[in-house]
């Protein structure tokens, strides 16, 4: 298993780091603490572009 900083997560979806921190707060993209850093795994990761995939499929 890969566990990616914010900022990684943020380059590998080309987005600001303000919207992964958004998208963390709104409880869209998981992660887990180990002490006071954040991660994000490959699986949540994963399980967010899913997510959107989902949402975007047209009827």
């Amino acid at each position: 298993m890969q566990a990616y900083t914010v900022e990684q997560v943020a380059e590998i979806l080309q987005i600001g780091r303000d919207k992964i921190y958004f998208l963390l707060r709104t409880g869209q993209l998981r992660s887990i603490k180990i002490g006071k850093l954040r991660r994000i795994t490959d699986q949540q990761l994963a399980e967010f572009v899913a997510s959107l995939e989902k949402e975007n499929v047209a009827p």
